[in-house]
């Protein structure tokens, strides 16, 4: 029981991310270690956890929900694919240490016959999926509810699995700002990338040490803004849309009162005790002053205080860096406000409901 009530503590949003991110940065510096052989033991420490807390019945009613068995194997796959990434420019990072043609060599093992190499690599595919959709078909059963009834909503009411982090998402940003301004800087960042980026290493092959702030940046996205939210959404958002740690039974009773504030209300109200004026820009300026210093004033700082920023201003060029650094600090800004929110119960940097634009 101590071990569930510490893993249910640690589930806390606020660790949970911060642990993640932790050993996030941590690992990286190690990678050595963790890519290679010894991979198998995080493997095995993986399924030895998954196995070990089936045996609790409120893990196991979460885990073994059909909608819930995919993002599962899910998991598991991300895991092996990254450590397969990190494994890979390792390698290559190797051959570039020893002097070695490393383009050559990856075009010399990308050539192989059609037949019989690919088809047969191919038909065991096919085999093999056919066989796991088969089993899944029989062992699990379909997710099918009864009709919508407009009376009886469930709770908690979630999007499918791949929406999951955009409604995390919506817990701490407006609608407007979850829902349509942030996949679009995704969507517009992940095609500006290639035009962005100047460097030539890396081109056709994969390498950690030559492009170390890319790979990091694109993983931390990836794995603690999307699959983490994903996690969050899938396993411990339980009724009422309030936290449960993983061995914690979902009690429909259970409330969490959040006196969620704004910026402007803790400004004025809490420490200038004052009443908020009733010009929205007065009241809301502090707010603006903090996000346009965020956007404008944080990136020239990073440029004079590190070296490394300097350099990618001088590979890039003025406009492309501060075009990268944008994106950058929109990425950023999700685990910030999520912080806030978690730390202080701050609702919105900027509430201007007569325009209906909150930040």
């Amino acid at each position: 029981m101590f071990i569930k009530d510490v893993i249910n503590l640690l589930a806390a949003p606020q660790w949970f991310i911060t642990l993640s991110v932790v050993v996030f940065f941590l690992t990286l510096p190690i990678q050595r270690l963790w890519t290679g052989r010894n991979a198998i033991v995080l493997f095995l420490g993986m399924f030895a956890f998954l196995f070990l807390s089936m045996r609790d019945p409120n893990f196991n009613l979460i885990v073994t929900k059909p909608d819930n068995v995919p993002i599962v194997g899910m998991l598991f796959l991300v895991a092996f694919f990254l450590w397969f990434s990190l494994w890979q420019a390792k390698r290559n990072d190797e051959i570039v240490a020893r002097g070695g043609d490393l383009k050559a060599e990856i075009e010399s093992n990308k050539k192989v016959f059609v037949w019989p190499d690919l088809l047969y690599i191919e038909f065991i595919c096919l085999i093999a999926l056919t066989f796991v959709l088969v089993a899944w078909s029989i062992l699990i059963r379909a997710p099918l509810e009864e009709p919508a009834n407009p009376t009886d909503s469930p709770n908690p009411s979630k999007a499918p699995w791949y929406f999951l982090g955009l409604q995390e998402m919506l817990v701490y940003f407006d609608p407007w700002l979850a829902g349509v301004v942030f996949p679009s800087f995704i969507i517009i960042g992940l095609m500006a990338l290639p035009f962005l980026d100047k460097n030539p290493k890396g081109n056709g092959y994969y390498t950690f040490r030559e492009r170390p702030f890319a790979i990091i940046v694109f993983n931390f996205g990836f794995v603690i803004l999307w699959v983490l939210l994903i996690l969050l959404g899938t396993f411990l958002r339980g009724p009422n849309w309030n936290f449960f740690g993983p061995y914690e039974y979902w009690d429909v009773h259970k409330l969490e009162p959040l006196v969620n504030v704004n910026l402007s209300e803790i400004v004025w109200v809490e420490w200038l005790n004052s009443g908020l004026p009733s010009n929205w820009f007065l009241r809301e300026v502090w707010g603006i002053v903090i996000v346009l210093g965020y956007f404008m004033a944080l990136p020239p700082l990073l440029v004079k205080k590190m070296r490394f920023f300097r350099s990618l201003l001088e590979q890039m060029g003025t406009l492309r860096f501060y075009f990268m650094i944008f994106l950058f600090l929109v990425m950023v800004a999700l685990p910030v406000k999520m912080y806030l929110r978690w730390l202080i119960n701050l609702k919105y940097i900027v509430a201007i409901p007569e325009i209906f634009f909150n930040i």
